[in-house]
């Protein structure tokens, strides 16, 4: 299975590598373009860390006359619109009120947005024992009780762990359903780091008046078909025998040691057009035997005819280094204690407009819509505000009438997180 390259933009400047370090003389490199084009095609916004969310259970409702509830766990995120999106759903345990479930929950923490969860508990019926979970009708099952939390309240534990209410009417009815227990835990690949020097030798030359400008690009073969960018080297001008600089990838953007990886090799053109120099299939297992073994592997030249086979070339690609880090996360952080705080300054100047003036910036709707600045406050608050013990966010005004008639130019008060009201 090969990549195609016409997709290859951008300048000489690795991406998706090691970013540059103080001292460093390269200019800014700008955003990174593999790696943002890698997340935005699994529907993930920006960097995440991979969680897994373990479930139990206690006092559930017995809902079977002659045996004891047979429960499962589904697990949603709720959407801004309220909307309900199943992220996963645990095994059936048989004839037991107090489950552990073994089946983890895969979710991606991100730190920068709400992550709303819903947790759904049911009595699956008998017939439904030998049937897939994920093939299972929750509509024919009996309800046993729902508990919502959102996810930073979670990885903000020094446990990483949080019991909660199970409620008997899907959020609104007595806490007599029992309890819920999450706890929360990093996948090791997401706490792993892997550093890479590749070199290559005896590159075919592309070019006419000079050497190739050889650059690399490493992607990983996806379930589905077809490849995703993991990373690109910088550009090596006019030079054969090339040596990149280190490369520094999360396990994460992997997949795992096993998954394949294509490995292309290209000279560089500025207008674009990059010419395939030659391409090697392999894995993050083989690149780390390559290091052990001081070997290389040949690059080959996919062929135009299906039924040829392709052509092997003298090049080959080395791996000068191979270094796995285990490194400490965000998350890490936040569950030792580290806290976030969320200061805000309002300008209050007659630039805004009069206040009472629906054009206003600070125009209060009776409707209840928020104007600019309760709408920022609000959207930044409702995700700091899970990292702060308090939950009080200082605040300054500038500009403003106090009520004994002095214009202010700094005045300040505490405001208290909206869900400790």
């Amino acid at each position: 299975m090969g990549c195609g390259f016409s997709d290859i933009k951008g300048g000489q400047q690795a991406v998706g590598g090691t970013p540059a370090r103080p001292g460093d003389t390269a200019a800014d490199p700008g955003p990174n373009e593999a790696v943002v084009l890698f997340n935005k095609l699994r529907g993930y916004g920006s960097l995440f860390t991979s969680m897994e969310l373990s479930l139990a259970a206690s006092n559930l409702r017995d809902r079977d006359i002659a045996s004891k509830s047979d429960p499962m766990t589904v697990v949603y995120l709720k959407k801004k619109d309220g909307a309900l999106e199943e992220i996963g759903r645990t095994e059936v345990i048989m004839n037991n009120l107090e489950p552990a479930w073994i089946q983890k929950i895969n979710i991606n923490f991100q730190f920068e947005i709400a992550q709303p969860l819903v947790f759904q508990v049911y009595d699956v019926d008998t017939k439904y024992h030998n049937v897939p979970v994920k093939s299972i009708n929750l509509k024919d099952q009996d309800f046993l009780g729902e508990a919502n939390c959102n996810l930073s309240e979670i990885v903000t534990k020094q446990s990483q762990s949080l019991t909660l209410n199970l409620y008997s009417d899907k959020g609104h009815g007595v806490k007599t359903a029992g309890s819920l227990t999450v706890h929360a835990e990093e996948t090791a690949s997401s706490r792993t780091v892997v550093e890479l020097i590749f070199r290559c030798s005896n590159l075919e030359n592309k070019d006419f008046f000079s050497k190739s400008d050889p650059f690399l690009k490493i992607s990983r073969i996806v379930e589905a078909g077809g490849c995703v960018p993991v990373c690109k080297t910088e550009v090596v001008t006019n030079n054969l025998n090339p040596t990149w600089k280190p490369i520094s990838l999360g396990m994460q953007h992997f997949g795992s040691k096993e998954n394949p990886l294509i490995i292309e090799c290209f000279d560089f053109n500025s207008n674009g057009d990059h010419v395939l120099i030659g391409k090697v299939q392999t894995s993050l297992l083989e690149v780390e035997r390559l290091h052990k073994e001081t070997s290389g592997i040949h690059f080959v030249r996919p062929s135009s005819d299906p039924r040829d086979h392709d052509k092997v070339l003298k090049g080959e690609l080395f791996v000068n280094q191979y270094v796995e880090k285990h490194v400490d996360s965000f998350v890490d952080y936040i569950s030792s204690g580290f806290e976030l705080n969320f200061m805000v300054a309002v300008d209050f100047t007659g630039s805004n407009g009069n206040p009472r003036s629906p054009t206003s910036l600070h125009y209060v709707d009776p409707s209840g819509r928020l104007n600019a600045y309760q709408q920022a406050i609000t959207e930044v608050g409702d995700v700091i505000q899970f990292y702060n013990a308090d939950k009080y966010f200082p605040s300054w005004g500038f500009g403003g009438r106090l009520p004994s008639g002095v214009v202010s130019h700094c005045y300040m008060h505490c405001v208290k997180s909206k869900l400790n009201n």
